[in-house]
């Protein structure tokens, strides 16, 4: 055990870059705990990238950068601090649930860094250690929490979990609590290893709640990376096939899908109804969801295993007051209920994607409907100061003086 000096008081939040603009929620919990009067310290596996937004700026200045010259530095000084602990990574990489020889020795140099971290914020007071993405960011936090001789926690997501995976069932058997974004990645987890419910709390991944609910604009929004899994190319073909009058669709996100989608829309004429406005600081994809007329979002599963856990935006936009027509997946489910909060549409579908978006731009009185019930669902369950307090009482249970 590496820490000396202050009591230990502060939590280490690690991330694979932290701020990420496509990763609001892991900004948004740090600062959310730093609301409620914790110190906590952001960590970022690799350099941040540069934000236009203030408080992103300031996130990412004050980061502590985990592949950063100065913890390759202090990799000599810190293993031979702590040969013992050196070692057990090493035999921790050869037992665990690897795909490959190639993912143990990643095992072995993530240890070594995460160690080697220790060894630069000892004396800072941390008295945990959390991390978002169940990958590279669970595998570093938990040797920085093994040097530093406090709890481990970590946030699984979507692709760390299915498309990324390696040595899960070992970080979760390691792990004091993981936060659990839904209660499917609770029986997911389970499925891997047996583990108490006490330690898979169900924190769901929160969202403001705005104070009003604004007028809507005939547009149809969505907001979102562009990859196969978030399923824009069924809205923008869905969107040719309903072609509401007068309403215009509005794609916010960027992605390696994006000339194909662009190259979609050219080929069906789509024209100046269908707008690419790239990727936008959160704030403006906040703007542009409170006066969606619809937000829609049809999620599905990849052909390489990718898809989502419970979208963000989603909530985001249930929480606005909107109207939502989402991709049936068992995690979604839990957030919409089909002709309550929204609409769920059957993944690859374009047709019948089409037929929803047909019936809710022709009915005003449905959309209001679903979106009064969408907010208010979502303020019970989704909101932050709900889910903050479950966090908080996870560390607690965990023995974290936060």
């Amino acid at each position: 055990m590496v820490n000396d000096g202050p009591p230990m008081t502060a939590i280490l939040y690690v991330a694979a870059r932290l701020p990420t603009l496509s990763e609001t929620f892991v900004y948004r919990e740090l600062l959310g705990l730093r609301a409620r009067g914790h110190e906590v310290i952001g960590a970022s596996v690799h350099r941040p990238l540069p934000a236009e937004d203030p408080l992103l700026r300031e996130i990412a200045r004050t980061a502590f950068v985990v592949y950063a010259p100065a913890t390759a530095l202090a990799l000599p000084v810190a293993l031979l601090r702590h040969p013992l602990l050196a070692a057990g990574a090493v035999a921790d990489a050869f037992r665990a649930d690897h795909p490959s020889l190639s993912s143990r020795l990643k095992h072995v140099a993530q240890a070594a860094f995460g160690i080697a971290t220790a060894w630069r914020l000892r004396g800072r007071g941390i008295g945990a250690v959390h991390a978002h993405m169940a990958n590279v960011p669970a595998m570093i936090a938990l040797y920085i929490a093994r040097a530093l001789g406090v709890p481990f926690s970590f946030t699984g997501h979507a692709a760390d979990l299915f498309v990324q995976r390696a040595a899960l069932s070992f970080k979760l058997r390691e792990a004091s609590f993981v936060s659990c974004i839904s209660h499917w990645h609770r029986g997911f987890y389970r499925s891997i290893t047996a583990l108490d419910e006490r330690r898979l709390p169900v924190v769901r991944c929160a969202v403001a709640i705005p104070a009003a609910v604004a007028v809507e604009r005939q547009e149809i929004v969505t907001v979102a990376r562009l990859v196969a899994k978030k399923g824009i190319d069924l809205l923008i073909e869905a969107f040719h096939a309903a072609r509401p009058a007068g309403w215009r669709l509005r794609i916010l996100g960027d992605g390696p899908e994006r000339a194909r989608l662009e190259a979609l829309v050219a080929a069906l004429g789509l024209g100046d109804d269908v707008a690419f406005d790239g990727a936008r600081p959160h704030a403006e994809c906040l703007a542009a969801i409170s006066t969606a007329g619809l937000f829609v979002l049809p999620c599905r599963t990849a052909s390489n295993d990718d898809r989502d856990g419970i979208p963000v935006v989603l909530m985001e936009a249930m929480a606005a007051g909107r109207a939502v027509i989402a991709g049936d997946l068992p995690t979604i489910r839990e957030l919409v209920s089909d002709g309550e909060t929204g609409l769920l549409a059957p993944p690859d579908d374009a047709a019948a994607l089409a037929t929803l978006i047909a019936r809710l731009t022709a009915d005003p009185v449905a959309r209001r409907r679903l979106g009064l019930a969408a907010r208010a669902f979502v303020t019970e369950e989704f909101s932050d100061a709900v889910n903050l307090a479950r966090l908080e009482a996870a560390f607690a249970a965990a023995g974290t003086p936060a």
